[in-house]
């Protein structure tokens, strides 16, 4: 099983996919279609079409999941998580994606799609704008991420919660592990190695013990 789960699109001083560009076409290797999953934004066909323009400037032909059968790769891009899985859930695509994941299909997550890879959904920032049948997700890895974390910043007078606080109150009903994943990293899973990629470290929550922060490389959740 490949994974490529990406925290954002977007990246602080980069265009739209242009931080992840290098690590997709090492991923991807010589794959070239890959089947993309807009439902994480309203209007698939204009989300599509975005994605279709960027991935063309990789030598990436964009199919819709009609051809996931015959697809090298398949791409859930990123946006609100409860659309996503809800959307997920009426065509009746979630276990037909786990299995091909699972039988060997490379996937690629941006947000929320890295979000579905964990066993729920449950560490999503977004909002409920829809509700799902279940907050169960594609279960691709045996821990929950948390994309876009962010760390406290001493200088605000915000007193809201934390990400942080939000985290644990998460493992407080929860015994599944949280990785907290900065935007600019990448986890790139094959089969039972997790690998962080980028330059800032992940930071890793476990029930009932103090977060750690694991450096790029090799990591154990």
């Amino acid at each position: 099983m490949r994974l490529l789960l990406i925290s954002s699109s977007n990246v602080h001083g980069f265009g739209y996919l242009d931080h992840p560009e290098p690590a997709i076409r090492a991923f991807l290797g010589a794959g070239r279609r890959v089947a993309f999953v807009p439902f994480a934004l309203r209007d698939h066909a204009a989300y599509t079409a975005k994605i279709r323009e960027r991935l063309a400037r990789m030598d990436l032909e964009v199919v819709s999941t009609d051809h996931l059968d015959t697809a090298d790769a398949i791409f859930v891009g990123g946006g609100n998580t409860f659309r996503l899985l809800n959307t997920l859930y009426e065509r009746d695509l979630l276990d037909s994606i786990r299995d091909r994941v699972r039988a060997g299909l490379p996937y690629l997550g941006s947000s929320a799609g890295t979000v579905i890879a964990a066993p729920t959904m449950m560490t999503t920032n977004d909002m409920p704008v829809v509700e799902p049948p279940s907050f169960n997700a594609l279960a691709l890895v045996p821990f929950q991420i948390n994309p876009h974390y962010l760390d406290p910043d001493p200088q605000s007078t915000h007193k809201g919660e934390t990400r942080e606080e939000r985290i644990r109150e998460f493992l407080e009903e929860n015994e599944t592990p949280v990785v907290g994943l900065r935007e600019g990293s990448i986890l790139r899973v094959e089969n039972d190695t997790t690998t962080l990629l980028g330059e800032k470290t992940a930071r890793i929550f476990r029930r009932g013990e103090e977060a750690v922060e694991a450096a790029p490389g090799e990591i154990a959740v």
